[in-house]
């Protein structure tokens, strides 16, 4: 059985399915068997899509009019291919002529799962050189540290002189987890009461 999905970025009027929705018809997909979202393909909630994927089972086709309106990105969009191969699914995109029954589509599949892995491994590239040069510029990453130095400096006082972790954060307005948190962090191994 043939199942369509259309979607539409916006919710109001200025935008329609009509096109989509004639393409799917011509191609064969009954009216009854039309899920539509009238959401930002960025979205992970989309209850259309949703209902799309639990209604197709094995042997069906997924039927799209464009690449774009299922998926939010390549990787997404592989993901929800490869998901569908998996339980036997099929997908055509009509504006693409990709049909993954078909040795074209197959490789068609296989080029954006390929071009999709190159683009993860650039991204992962480029972070790393980010980081690196902040890292040359004497930026740290994370969090900054909830308790600055010179409070920590005390923290650490108190306590090696016997004053407890409760009548410290009480003292010093911490909370116990970020006080037994950020000792960790910073190494310290001073007496372990409660």
């Amino acid at each position: 059985m043939l199942v369509g999905y259309m979607r539409v970025s916006s919710a109001d009027d200025r935008q329609s399915v009509d096109l989509q929705r004639d393409a799917l018809i011509a191609a064969g997909v009954d009216p009854r068997h039309i899920h539509t979202d009238k959401a930002s393909g960025a979205r992970d909630d989309r209850p259309g899509l949703k209902a799309c994927l639990a209604y197709l089972a094995e042997g069906d086709t997924l039927v799209v009019w464009k690449l774009d309106r299922l998926g939010r990105s390549l990787s997404h969009l592989l993901s929800i291919i490869a998901d569908l191969k998996e339980r036997g699914v099929a997908f055509r995109s009509l504006t693409e002529q990709m049909d993954t029954t078909t040795p074209h589509g197959e490789l068609l599949f296989s080029l954006f799962g390929a071009l999709a892995q190159y683009e993860r491994a650039l991204t992962r590239e480029r972070v790393v050189a980010g980081l690196a040069a902040a890292k040359r510029r004497g930026r740290k990453g994370g969090r900054p540290p909830t308790i600055d130095a010179e409070k920590m400096e005390a923290v650490i006082q108190a306590l090696a002189s016997g004053t407890s972790k409760a009548a410290v954060c009480r003292n010093f307005g911490i909370a116990r987890s970020t006080l037994v948190g950020t000792l960790a962090r910073t190494g310290w191994t001073g007496p372990s009461d409660a």
